[in-house]
C-alpha cells in the first residue's frame, strides 16, 4: 500500500501534536483522521477503519492500552505508539498487547514517516502469499527453507537457539520485539522473566551476523524494551 492510499488515525489529546502530525502526514500523501480521546478513537475507527494508527498512551478518558486491546479485537492495522520519555514499562506493555512500534516524545517527523513506511511494508508482506523464503538486509542473508545463514557470502554456523532467535526476528523484521515476546517464542512461557537469556544470545548472535558486533548494523537494541532487526538499510 502506498502512502496516498493509507488512512492514518491519529489519537492524541494534545491539539498541537495532532496539528503537527496532520500537517506532516498530509504533506507526505497520507489521508488523516483525528481523535482526542479513547472514546473518539473508537468512534472514528468504527466509521472509518484506518490503515495505520498513531496512538498516544495517555488519554483523558482512558488508557491507550485499552484502545490497543479494542483495535486488536477486530483490526490488524499497524499501531505506532507515542510514549513520553522514560516510560519503558508502558512501551513494553503496548508492544506485548499488539502495538507494532513506538516513538518517544519528542520525535522527528523523518523518523515517524520511516516507521510508518516500515509498518505498511510489513503489513503488505504478511498479507502476501506465499511467504518469502529468503531474507536479505545488507550483507546478511537468511534462507528459511534450507536453514542457511550467510554474511557477505560466507556461511554462518548458528546453534539451534541462535537460529530460532534469528528466524523470529526475520519474521518480524522492522518491528520491535520485547524481551518477553522473544522469551515466550524462543524459550517458552516458563521463561518469560529471564531477560538475561535474551541478552546473552543476542550478544552471541551479533558476534556471528554483524560485521562489527560492538557497533551492530542489523540487530538493534531498543533500550529497556527489546530488539529490532532492520528490514532494510535504506
Amino acid at each position: 500500500m502506498n502512502p496516498d492510499e493509507a488512512l492514518v488515525l491519529v489519537v492524541d489529546d494534545e491539539l498541537p501534536i495532532r496539528r503537527f502530525l496532520r500537517t506532516s502526514l498530509l504533506g507526505n500523501g497520507y489521508r488523516v483522521v483525528e481523535a482526542g480521546s479513547a472514546a473518539e478513537a473508537r468512534a472514528r475507527a468504527s466509521t472509518e477503519p484506518p490503515d495505520l494508527v498513531v496512538l498516544d498512551l495517555g488519554l483523558p478518558d482512558g488508557d491507550g492500552l485499552d484502545v490497543i486491546d479494542w483495535l486488536r479485537g477486530w483490526s490488524q492495522a499497524p499501531i505506532l505508539v507515542l510514549s513520553a520519555r522514560g516510560q519503558e514499562r508502558d512501551k513494553v506493555h503496548a508492544l506485548d498487547r499488539g502495538a507494532d512500534d513506538y516513538l518517544t516524545k519528542p520525535f522527528g517527523v523523518g523518523e515517524l514517516l520511516a516507521r510508518l513506511r516500515v509498518a505498511l511494508r510489513n503489513r503488505a508482506r504478511s498479507a502476501a502469499a506465499p511467504e518469502a523464503t529468503t531474507f536479505r538486509v545488507g550483507e546478511l542473508e537468511v534462507d528459511l527453507v534450507h536453514r542457511r545463514v550467510a554474511l557477505a557470502g560466507v556461511a554462518v554456523a548458528l546453534t539451534p537457539i541462535e537460529y530460532r532467535l534469528l528466524v523470529l526476528l526475520v519474521r518480524h523484521a522492522g518491528k520491535v520485539l520485547t524481551h518477553g515476546a522473544i522469551l515466550r517464542e524462543v524459550w517458552g512461557p516458563d521463561h518469560s522473566d529471564d531477560a538475561r537469556y535474551v541478552r546473552v544470545f543476542v550478544a552471541s548472535l551479533r558476534r556471528k551476523i554483524e560485521p562489527e558486533p560492538a557497533r551492530p548494523r542489523y540487530l538493534l537494541t531498543e533500550q529497556g524494551v527489546g530488539y529490532r532487526l532492520l528490514e532494510s538499510l535504506g
